[in-house]
Parts: C-alpha cells; sequence; structure tokens
C-alpha cells in the first residue's frame, strides 16, 4: 500500500449560511473553544501526514496569514480556486502536488485523530456516519462488503443511512476519471467523481465515531459542546 504523507483541506468556500460571522473571516477561521477550526482539522491529522495543502479562495489572504508557510510541524502549501467549482475540481487543481496517497477533508467540519487512522488502513476509504433523517449530505450506497457502490443525493436520505461526512483517502488513480457535473452542471462532486472509480476499485465506507458538521452560526455552540465533551477535564 501507497504511503500517505500529504491532506487536502477545503477551505474555499464564501461561507454564506455562516453570515454575518464570514462577513470579513472565513469559514476556516471562525473559533471554536477559542480555535480556529482549520486549527483543529489540522492537529486532528496522524503523525504520518507532514504536509497540508490548503485550497482557498474567499479571504484566502488571512488563511494565509495565520498559517503560513508551515504550522504545528507541517509544511502548508495553497491552491487558489478562484472559480468555486465543487469539490471535483478543488481536488483536480491540486494534482500537481499530490503523490501516492492522499487524504481530502472538509476545512469546516470537525473530525477525530482515531477516525482518520482508521481510514488510513484501507487503500481507498471514505469515513461516514449513519444518517438522523433527510438532509443536504449524499448518501452511500454499499455492498456486503462495506465497500462503496453508488451515491445518493441529500434530500434522498433517511434514517439510519450512511452519510458522506467529506474525509477520504485516495491515490493518484482517481484523477483517471472525469469530474462529474452536478446542479445542473454548476459543479463537479469529488463524491460523484470516487462513485466512478469505485466500480473499478474498492473504496471502503467507514463509520466514524466523532464528526461535527459546521453549516450555520447556530452550529458553533453545537460543536464546542461536543468538542468539550471529546476532550474531556
Amino acid at each position: 500500500m501507497l504511503p500517505a504523507k500529504t491532506a487536502v483541506i477545503m477551505a474555499a468556500g464564501l461561507g454564506t449560511r455562516m453570515r454575518p460571522l464570514t462577513d470579513d473571516t472565513p469559514k476556516p477561521l471562525l473559533p471554536v473553544l477559542g480555535r480556529p477550526i482549520l486549527e483543529w482539522n489540522i492537529e486532528s491529522l496522524p503523525a504520518e501526514i507532514t504536509e497540508v495543502v490548503l485550497v482557498v479562495s474567499y479571504l484566502a489572504e488571512k488563511i494565509r496569514a495565520h498559517f503560513g508557510d508551515s504550522w504545528g510541524g507541517r509544511a502548508i502549501r495553497y491552491v487558489e480556486q478562484p472559480d468555486l467549482k465543487g469539490t471535483g475540481m478543488a481536488l483536480a487543481a491540486c494534482a500537481p502536488l499530490l503523490a501516492g496517497r492522499f487524504v481530502v477533508m472538509n476545512g469546516d467540519d470537525l473530525y477525530a485523530r482515531e477516525d482518520i487512522e482508521a481510514a488510513l488502513k484501507h487503500e481507498l476509504a471514505i469515513l461516514a456516519k449513519p444518517a438522523e433523517g433527510p438532509g443536504r449530505f449524499g448518501a452511500f450506497k454499499v455492498d456486503a462488503a462495506g465497500n462503496l457502490v453508488d451515491i445518493v443525493e441529500g434530500g434522498e436520505t433517511g434514517p439510519g443511512s450512511l452519510i458522506n461526512i467529506g474525509l477520504y483517502v485516495l491515490d493518484r488513480r482517481v484523477f483517471d476519471y472525469p469530474p462529474v457535473p452536478i446542479k445542473d452542471g454548476a459543479e463537479f462532486g469529488l463524491p460523484q467523481q470516487v462513485a466512478l472509480m469505485a466500480k473499478d476499485h474498492r473504496v471502503a465506507i467507514l463509520k466514524a465515531g466523532f464528526w461535527v458538521p459546521i453549516g450555520y452560526p447556530e452550529d458553533l455552540a453545537k460543536a464546542e459542546s461536543l468538542l468539550k465533551k471529546k476532550l474531556g477535564p
């Protein structure tokens, strides 16, 4: 199995659902327990990940100023995504910087190191959580062995469905598959691209123990409560 040393973190979004908090601050820099979400994300990475590629656009200069060329003992590199065309195009822009296996993750959700470590034990993997009801997250169809078969869009998910939480372990074979247009062609979806890849290669779907999506201002208080509980006294 190829080694993994790089994590791509998606940090380019406008954060429109978080306004007015994101009027002057990029969403990944919003504080949770006094620290930017993106700091928690980088710290959640296993030790074998020594390099982070941040995909930036909105207020990118503030993210660059905060993290510089290295942070927390890891090299930091930046890829600009001037046209926000979805996660598929964001990853495509990073292709020249990627070798071997790599982690891809959202820059505005909270994850746990132990879940990422579990994913890295597989050649290809995506983290998932059981859905609590219909929502905005895509869900996975899996086979009897727990491998990806297809993606079901968010509006069709129901309780118990395994929803996509936006953390992947991939390798360069993903670039053998074309970006998949979604939202009437306005964006290109990475989940749909990985679903194409799964027709030829096993992609494990793994249940994560901890995940906090942060989509709306009220989610910040929930994130603080859940993170406090996880960190303990």
